[in-house]
């Protein structure tokens, strides 16, 4: 009867471990945390780093949360599987589990309890997590792709679209402002006269079409060479050069470094560590550097 009764449980440890394998080998990647929830800081004890060795030393793809994605991941977060590391409770033991779960947050693997006597903080997170993976060890895990995952695409995150909208409607809102300035630029085309003080009549200088443009192309490549300094107004900045003279006035948006230039169908914004305006010239969006310090 007891013969019966471990030969069952050894049948159904196998059976757990093929399936769990059978899980875990339908996922390229594993993502491994920057801080698990029972420590107080980032990679304490170089836990999470360990997480990551040993999860490549048993044939896993690991990569840790923050780093710069493979383009399939990207694509397919559903790729991956999310790593934990659960402290269990215990006076004199310490105890930690490693658990694996999916896109959906559904538990795929749970690993057998690593176990530590040892009383030093860094010795024994150590020595217990080891021992956990050694169930995953057993796994003998081997990637080998399920349709069902890879024909996941992932969707780009809300708050990419709400910004990339925001960009579209500011470059939508210049050339608005463009077609404005020439419609008002071809009503002002007619010359107009008026008296002068002496009762001469004399013409009225006409705004020519595209001028507007044109001087600012002209203002753009002079301040080019030039430093321009930051001055704090209402709103939004000043830029001064060493004069000094105010050479924009730009107003502050819903978005992080990006400035409409005021009086001018212009924005401003951050590319990298360099400042560029952008601008419409003759039905052309023009783009150029301007040395700015803040």
């Amino acid at each position: 009867m007891r013969t019966n009764f471990f030969s069952i449980i050894i049948v159904c440890f196998m059976v757990t471990t093929v399936f769990s394998q059978s899980n875990l080998n339908d996922y390229k990647y594993v993502i491994v945390p920057n801080k698990f929830d029972f420590l107080k800081q980032k990679n304490q004890y170089q836990l999470n780093s360990l997480a990551k060795f040993l999860f490549e030393k048993y044939g896993f793809e690991a990569l840790m949360e923050g780093d710069k994605y493979p383009e399939d991941l990207i694509r397919n977060r559903c790729l991956a599987l999310r790593s934990d590391a659960i402290k269990g409770s215990g006076m004199f033991r310490t105890k930690l589990t490693i658990e694996l779960k999916d896109c959906n947050d559904q538990l795929i693997y749970s690993s057998t309890l690593g176990e530590s006597r040892e009383k030093d903080y860094a010795r024994a997170y150590n020595e217990a997590l080891r021992n956990s993976f050694k169930s995953i060890e057993g796994l003998n895990y081997k990637y080998k792709p399920n349709k069902n995952i890879t024909g996941l695409q992932t969707q780009i995150p809300e708050a990419n679209n709400e910004v990339t909208q925001e960009i579209e409607q500011l470059k939508q809102e210049i050339q608005n402002l463009k077609k404005e300035k020439e419609v008002e630029a071809a009503v002002n085309v007619q010359k107009v006269v008026e008296p002068n003080p002496k009762g001469e009549v004399v013409p009225v200088p006409t705004i020519i079409k595209g001028e507007a443009n044109n001087n600012m192309e002209t203002g753009v490549k002079e301040v080019l060479s030039r430093v321009l300094y930051a001055q704090e107004i209402e709103n939004g900045f000043q830029l001064v050069d060493s004069s000094p003279k105010v050479v924009y006035r730009i107003k502050q948006t819903k978005l992080d470094n990006i400035f409409l230039v005021e009086n001018t169908s212009a924005i401003i914004y951050k590319k990298g560590d360099s400042w560029v305006i952008e601008y419409y010239s003759n039905n052309i969006l023009k783009q150029e550097e301007l040395n700015i310090k803040f």
